[in-house]
């Protein structure tokens, strides 16, 4: 599901919170606008941070993260919550060295993973 991948790399926080920017409201509509195209389709929210700071602030931030998107798409996309589930890793799922700031700037990431029931 490219689109939900690309509306996720389209989501962003103030720095250092789990408040949404506004500028993630329309990627979230789009996730939105596919979950409701298709009352089959269940997705799994996941928070991950890059590996600054420590891991008793990274797993909440990250946990709280993946909640925001959660509680948008519920609050404000309609979307019923038990086809939702969200999860935070911290910077335990890395996808980038974090040695760079670039690389820990992809390790900052939300990802969304749509599955049938």
């Amino acid at each position: 599901m490219k689109k939900v991948n690309t509306s996720a790399k389209n989501i962003f926080f103030v720095t250092g919170s789990a408040k949404l920017q506004p500028k993630s409201f329309k990627a979230l509509n789009e996730v939105a606008a596919i979950l409701k195209e298709d009352a089959n389709l269940k997705l799994d929210i996941e928070g991950h941070t890059d590996n600054t700071g420590t891991d008793k602030i990274n797993v909440p931030l990250s946990q709280n993260r993946a909640k925001s998107v959660f509680d948008y798409l519920v609050n404000k996309g309609g979307i019923d919550a038990g086809r939702l589930s969200s999860e935070g890793y911290g910077s335990s799922k890395p996808v980038a060295d974090n040695k760079t700031a670039k690389g820990r700037g992809l390790n900052r990431r939300v990802e969304m993973k749509l599955k049938y029931y």
